[in-house]
């Protein structure tokens, strides 16, 4: 008996050693194997990997791309004031933490694009050349700073896409003289060039859209001379009347270039200015004046036109006192100079809005008031192409003015010490961001997407999420500043005022008045797309009414003034 239990002792001590030989074997070749794919990861990464593709390796480590993310489903509940029948209406399926899944989006450090912006190594630089496929002339390598720009007109940002060719016939769209490329993604315009140049080698980035053409470098421009691009582009530029307007009393003070020219047109007195870097065209009679909206002359008290009748013709038209002012191609660029905060803020201030709600616009806004960057809880490429360098700043690192979210819930809006609450019509917000899903920024979804299933079921759940941002804020926000999006469309500069007070920045008269000149940014949809059908049913807007009263009683509740009530139902 004792031999027979000795030998099942030692069979078993053999297969416990087994086990444990072939368990620390499976472990061992599970992380040989994910050390292989994570180094492949990385290798393709290293090539270029596109920016709707995200690799396994990076999303394990938090790095997402937040369009190839499944949509955020919001929750449908308000705390004590989500109304019990919608509850039972939706499901169990809807009561999933929105925050769960856009925590995903979280902003973590994109290092894949900082070895983007690595200029290339001037012993390549002999296999670059400054492509003869565009029709500018190279001028030569200049240098430039940030606080002292070469060339001080439009700037234009493209991380991916930047060619030579795309840069000047932006700037030749413009009225500008020469474009300058630098890091191999940004383009800068303007009509006048330091007497001395730099030295050819250290103008040595290439284009990130164009293999072997060269785009500047650091701290260094490239530039081309567009004249032969302007003449086919002058067609394409937009002068636009501004309205008639009331002459200040001393012209020459108020406006730094003027002309008088017999039989002065539009064209003529545009042109003039547009050469001079000016964004508005003043005409009184043969006169022409060019400058910017100031103080004395903010543009901000139209006069009847019949006033300005027969002023190009008739000097003495109305004895002098009004005058004809229009909009040249040239980008005012008071206010578009931008940087890092040189401390960290001790205050961390949130900028948080439903999706829709116009988020991006009030960061264009805030930027060029303040020329402070703001930071973002995601990243979006597309923004950072165009000029929204927080884009890639880390959400918490503080060397940002504000911080765009969309985040609620007690534990994402208490990290913040302060906020900035936009709220827009829900109707609006819905399309706004209806479109933004199913065709970017700027584009429009098809009626076909209108009329599927995608859109009732978008309706149903965002809906919810619209009202239950607004009430958590309320209720979790430290120190809050509600804005209304139609309000800050109607008064623009009191309420740009207000949110730069908020964030306890000084800024000027002119460069509010250079921030409404430039009001619009890149993110603005060209016009209204008229759909031939009304998108929301009945049942839609007896549900999104309900959401807009109980949003409407909270903010009173919280002494804020309520809803605008051009959309509050009666």
């Amino acid at each position: 008996m004792a031999k027979a239990f000795f030998r099942l002792q030692k069979f078993l001590r053999r297969t416990q050693f087994l086990l444990f030989f072939l368990t620390a074997a499976y472990l061992m070749a599970g992380s040989l194997l994910l050390l292989q794919r994570t180094r492949l990861v990385v290798q393709q990464g290293s090539r270029g990997t596109s920016a709707n593709q995200v690799p396994d390796g990076m999303a394990r480590v938090g790095i997402v791309d937040p369009r190839t993310l499944p949509e955020p489903r919001p929750p449908v509940g308000t705390d004590a004031q989500q109304e019990p029948a919608l509850e039972q209406q939706l499901g169990p399926r809807w009561l999933m933490s929105r925050n769960s899944e856009l925590r995903q989006l979280r902003r973590r450090w994109f290092h894949r694009f900082i070895s983007d912006q690595e200029p290339v190594q001037t012993a390549g630089f002999k296999a670059m050349k400054h492509t003869p496929e565009h029709k500018g002339t190279y001028v030569g390598c200049f240098s430039d700073e940030s606080r002292d720009r070469t060339l001080k007109g439009a700037v234009f940002y493209d991380l991916r896409k930047m060619t030579v060719a795309h840069c000047q016939e932006a700037c030749a769209e413009r009225a500008y003289t020469y474009a300058g490329l630098a890091y191999g993604a940004e383009c800068y315009c303007g009509n006048k060039l330091p007497a001395t140049a730099s030295k050819p080698e250290e103008c040595n980035s290439e284009c990130k859209g164009e293999k072997g053409s060269v785009c500047g470098g650091v701290n260094r421009l490239s530039v081309y001379r567009v004249e032969e691009l302007r003449a086919g582009a002058r067609r394409r530029r937009n002068v636009i009347y501004r309205g008639c307007f009331r002459a200040p009393e001393n012209l020459t003070d108020t406006f730094p270039a003027s002309l008088i020219q017999p039989n002065l047109t539009v064209e003529m007195c545009s042109e003039f200015c547009s050469k001079k870097e000016f964004p508005l065209a003043v005409i009184r009679g043969r006169e022409c004046y060019c400058g910017y909206p100031t103080g004395r002359f903010s543009l901000h008290d139209g006069a009847d036109g019949l006033l300005c009748r027969g002023l190009r013709n008739d000097s003495g038209a109305a004895e002098g006192k009004y005058c004809l002012v229009y909009q040249t191609p040239v980008q005012d660029t008071r206010c578009t100079d931008r940087k890092f905060l040189t401390t960290k803020s001790k205050v961390f201030v949130a900028l948080s809005s439903f999706p829709g709600a116009g988020n991006t616009w009030a960061r264009h806004l805030i930027e060029h008031a303040t020329g402070y960057y703001t930071g973002s809880y995601y990243f979006d490429g597309a923004l950072y192409n165009k000029g929204f360098k927080g884009e890639k700043d880390h959400w918490r690192s503080r060397r940002t003015i504000c911080v765009k979210t969309h985040e609620s819930g007690k534990t994402e809006i208490e990290m913040f010490d302060s906020a900035i609450l936009l709220i827009r019509n829900p109707y609006k917000s819905l399309v706004a961001e209806f479109n933004r899903k199913y065709a970017g920024h700027l584009g429009y979804a098809t009626d076909r997407t209108w009329k599927s299933k995608e859109w009732p079921d978008f309706v149903t759940s965002y809906a919810s999420w619209w009202a239950s941002h607004v009430l958590d804020w309320l209720k979790y926000g430290k120190r809050l500043l509600v804005i209304h999006y139609e309000d800050l469309k109607q008064s623009l500069i009191p309420k740009l005022r207000e949110m730069v007070e908020f964030l306890n920045v000084t800024v000027t008269e002119d460069r509010l008045l250079c921030v409404e000149n430039n009001r619009d940014g890149n993110f603005k949809r060209s016009g209204a797309k008229q759909k031939d059908f009304e998108p929301f049913t009945q049942e839609m807007k007896d549900l999104i009414n309900r959401y807009i009263l109980t949003v409407d009683e909270a903010l009173r509740g919280r002494n804020f003034s309520g809803l605008p009530r051009e959309y509050v139902p009666r």
